[in-house]
């Protein structure tokens, strides 16, 4: 029978080729911080010498061992699974497989071995479609899933807290007063600046009112306002849910036999369908400042001429075509953010992902809405 072995201190592993290609190693010593432990590249110089296809590990005499035990028993069936050995331990204490077991989970390569990690243009566009596909039924899954949260709100049976509502209400409404109020005065400020310029080289100043007053009634208000909410609100609802998820709260609540759309989702969407007119409106009446703080200050036209001009160019219409779009605005934020709130993973990293994917989707699904609503309005003449 043919030995190799070394011994380090209290610490040793002796490799011998019992027959065939069959090799045994024993183990013995303490393999605890503070003794010298073998080291793994001389055994895999060894095992590469005898070329072995079994290898079983013996432990009857290894004394107290810790972590680096378990890592050089890693190191060992890395190399063992490269190349093609079957590793025995069954000789050894159940506690160090059930570790080394649990450091297995994630593979790990051999420096040196590539993975072959490019794919064709075809199995690309394959995955790419499926992943749109799967999202895609989650998506109206879960809008499925509200519709009917809805329809029992109308019947009364739906199961959540008006205290939630209100507070919800509060977050979504008089809390973003200041950043509305600062985006849409400036919004208006540009508007008219902008139309100022060229209005001048007609002395059509008078007509910088109807351009601020057109575009934020009918637009701009609106959209800069669901916007800062797709910001704002639409990331809070992601991290909130995502959070509770995280935590295993929604989990808690369908085992108490409680409806998390019901509870969670319908009264954040329901908050944003009513405060988001109301902070359009808002912002309507800010950027309308912003066009007069303008007209004060470069184009010298008064309060009254300025307020008569806007009044002239703008009817209820105008109004209600914004308010129109800012409810659908309201219902695309807060489904977006929830349904990326519901769908986050258990880690953390997976929170802030929702919250970003919660704002990406607000804000493409509300130019969407927007361009849609315009051509539709233009048909219908609205």
């Amino acid at each position: 029978m043919l030995k190799a072995g070394f011994s380090l201190n209290k610490s040793t592993f002796e490799l011998s080729l019992t027959e065939g290609k069959i090799s045994e190693a024993r183990i013995q010593g303490d393999w605890v911080m503070g003794n010298v432990v073998p080291v793994f590249a001389e055994v895999k110089q060894q095992l590469q010498q005898q070329q072995c296809t079994q290898l079983h590990l013996k432990g009857e005499h290894l004394g107290d061992w810790d972590s680096r035990f378990v890592l050089f028993l890693f190191e060992l069936e890395v190399y063992c699974k490269v190349q093609n050995i079957v590793l025995d331990m069954t000789g050894l204490p159940d506690a160090a497989q059930g570790l080394l077991k649990q450091a297995s989970a994630f593979p790990v390569r051999e420096s040196g071995q590539k993975e072959n990690l490019q794919k064709s243009f075809i199995a690309q566009l394959g995955q790419q479609a499926q992943a749109l596909y799967k999202q895609t039924l989650i998506m109206l899954t879960f809008v499925g899933e509200v519709y009917f949260s809805s329809l029992r709100l109308l019947r009364g049976k739906a199961c959540f807290r008006l205290q939630d509502l209100w507070l919800i209400m509060q977050e979504c409404g008089p809390k973003a007063l200041p950043i509305v109020t600062l985006i849409s005065l400036l919004v208006g400020l540009i508007l008219a600046f902008v139309g100022a310029m060229q209005l001048k080289l007609f002395g059509a100043q008078i007509y910088v009112a109807n351009l601020v007053g057109l575009g934020m009634a009918r637009e701009m208000g609106a959209m800069m306002t669901a916007i800062i909410m797709a910001g704002r609100t639409g990331a809070a609802f992601a991290s909130q849910l995502g959070s509770m998820q995280v935590n295993e709260e929604i989990d808690a609540l369908e085992t108490l036999g409680i409806s998390p759309i019901d509870f969670l989702v319908l009264p954040r969407m329901l908050a944003l369908i009513v405060m988001l007119p109301l902070l359009c409106l808002y912002a309507d009446l800010m950027g309308i400042f912003g066009g007069l703080l303008v007209g004060m200050t470069l184009l010298d036209i008064s309060v009254v001429e300025y307020l008569v001009q806007t009044r002239s160019a703008l009817d209820l219409n105008d109004f209600l075509t914004g308010l129109i779009k800012s409810s659908v605005f309201g219902v695309l934020v807060a489904l977006a953010g929830c349904l990326n709130g519901m769908q986050c993973g258990r880690s953390s990293s997976s929170v802030g992902d929702a919250a970003t994917a919660a704002v990406v989707a607000g804000i493409v699904s509300i130019v969407v809405a927007d361009a849609t609503l315009t051509v539709v309005y233009q048909i219908i003449g609205f």
